[in-house]
């Protein structure tokens, strides 16, 4: 590029001098006015230039592996600015009259990582490393990555009130750049808070979004459901975990006004579409006919018609990371709010049918739902089986517990709330009797039995009760009870 000469560039508010001194020149390549970038090694010698098109197209003759304008600085100093490109380190040099050592990355923030590697030595010789990249989404990223490479307290980030250095001189704000550089902070990570800038949180407390359960002991024990938490619903095999789950979907359609997502992986899109509309008719759809289609379609308006229910039909597949990307849609895509996967056992099981190690798995699942909750900002009912126990099994009516749970210790662990879902199935007298006892509470740390839950096997509404163990009596809620709970009636 020997055609190439030193000039102002006044779309870019640069002087001469300041080209000069870092080598930055404008020429002509293949017909094409081009910015011609020199980078040169600590000893000064070219390694590469870097070519900028008018189309921002961009080409390097040789591999650019220094910073820009290291050359310049090479026995280190007090303070060393680093920004992401060649544009932003002369618009910063210049703003300080190009007396103090400023440098860029040779690709941008893409490169920051493996850059500052290379040439750590030499950034040990700076006291202060001043990380001036973009801000935005990639600039803040970069951020973080290089400032866990130098050591401790070395590395301070100075925040621009414009995008990068350059649209801050072609603002006429070049007191914000050197303000930045004099005020820069010692960068920590964005999740760790000094206790002082915790005041106004605690004066001004966010409020607790929590949405109701449809069943008044529940809401009492747990305080409701939140977003961001996993709420575990575990049971024995044909307990009732799933007419629990339909329930809750119901309640929160047609109560709460609520959008969301249903993965059944255990029944077909259309059972569980009966379930749910069939709890609005209060008749078990499944079982019987609609007589009325204007009742039925108004049914289904209702609930799973309305525009806020979205139903996985999973077509048999059962590939983790196939359902995770489905789950992440429905947050992202379609706003939905919670989401009920029922269940997690099946999934599991669907993952290795070849008898993988089905606690790594458990483990591995729940995790990826605990970051899933989180990034989608989504709440997560999640229903799971429970190991058989020795002697009499869940379905004849024996106290869930935590041990109880498949997986080592992740559904517990990762779990905001579990409940156990109990009921005997041989004991005639009580095989429609659903208890709901709260094995885990991260909220408030209430345990213990929450409600009862009768069946009304004419309607399939699951109706609250207030059960005396000593008499096997059951006494209805009375109405002022059922705090938006429309569904919750008995006929008894």
């Amino acid at each position: 590029m020997t055609d190439a000469e030193f000039q102002e560039i006044s779309s870019r508010g640069l002087w001469k001098d300041t080209c000069k001194r870092y080598g930055y020149r404008v020429g002509k390549r293949k017909g094409e006015w081009v910015h011609v970038a020199d980078y040169r090694d600590l000893e000064g010698k070219l390694e590469a230039q870097k070519l900028r098109y008018e189309n921002k197209k961009f080409e390097a003759i040789g591999t650019p592996r220094s910073f820009f304008g290291m050359h310049l600085f090479p026995m280190g100093g007090k303070k060393l600015v680093v920004t992401e490109g060649e544009i932003d380190a002369l618009s910063v040099s210049q703003a300080q009259d190009n007396k103090w050592a400023v440098v860029s990355l040779p690709n941008g923030a893409q490169s920051a990582q493996s850059t500052f590697k290379r040439h750590l030595n030499w950034l040990n010789k700076w006291d202060e490393v001043i990380l001036m990249f973009d801000e935005d989404e990639q600039g803040r990223k970069a951020t973080g990555q290089v400032a866990n490479i130098l050591p401790v307290g070395r590395a301070k980030v100075a925040r621009l009130p414009h995008k990068d250095p350059n649209e801050c001189l072609l603002n006429n704000a070049t007191s914000a750049i050197i303000t930045a550089i004099f005020q820069a902070n010692i960068w920590r990570p964005d999740d760790i808070l000094d206790g002082r800038d915790v005041l106004d949180r605690l004066l001004n407390p966010k409020a607790n979004q929590s949405v109701s359960y449809p069943f008044v002991g529940l809401n009492e024990m747990t305080r409701g459901l939140r977003k961001r938490e996993i709420v575990t619903f575990c049971a024995g095999s044909g307990v009732g975990k799933s007419q629990v789950c339909r329930v809750i979907a119901h309640h929160l359609l047609t109560n709460v006004g609520s959008t969301v997502g249903y993965l059944a992986l255990e029944e077909s899109v259309e059972r569980t579409a009966q379930g749910i509309v069939g709890l609005e008719i209060k008749k078990p759809l499944h079982l019987e006919p609609f007589d009325d289609e204007e009742e039925f379609r108004t049914a289904f308006d209702a609930t799973v018609g309305s525009g806020r229910c979205y139903l996985y039909d999973h077509f048999g597949s059962m590939d983790s990371d196939n359902l995770l990307t489905h789950i992440r849609y429905m947050a992202q895509a379609l706003d939905v709010e919670w989401v009920i996967l029922d269940h997690l056992s099946i999934l599991v099981s669907g993952i290795d049918s070849s008898g993988g190690d089905e606690r790594r798995m458990i483990d591995n699942m729940m995790t990826k739902l605990r970051s899933l909750a989180e990034e989608c900002e989504i709440g997560l009912i999640v229903v799971s089986h429970l190991k058989r126990p020795e002697g009499r099994g869940f379905e004849e009516g024996v106290a869930t517990s935590l041990s109880a749970l498949r997986g080592s210790t992740a559904i517990a662990g990762l779990s905001d709330m579990v409940v156990g879902v109990e009921r005997n199935l041989q004991d005639p007298e009580r095989m429609h009797i659903t208890t709901l006892r709260v094995l885990k509470n991260r909220f408030s740390g209430e345990t213990g039995v929450a409600c009862h839950l009768k069946f009304e096997k004419a309607t399939g509404v699951m109706s609250e009760f207030q059960f005396d163990e000593d008499d096997d009596s059951f006494e209805p809620f009375a109405p002022e009870e059922q705090t938006n709970n429309n569904d919750q009636t008995s006929n008894d």
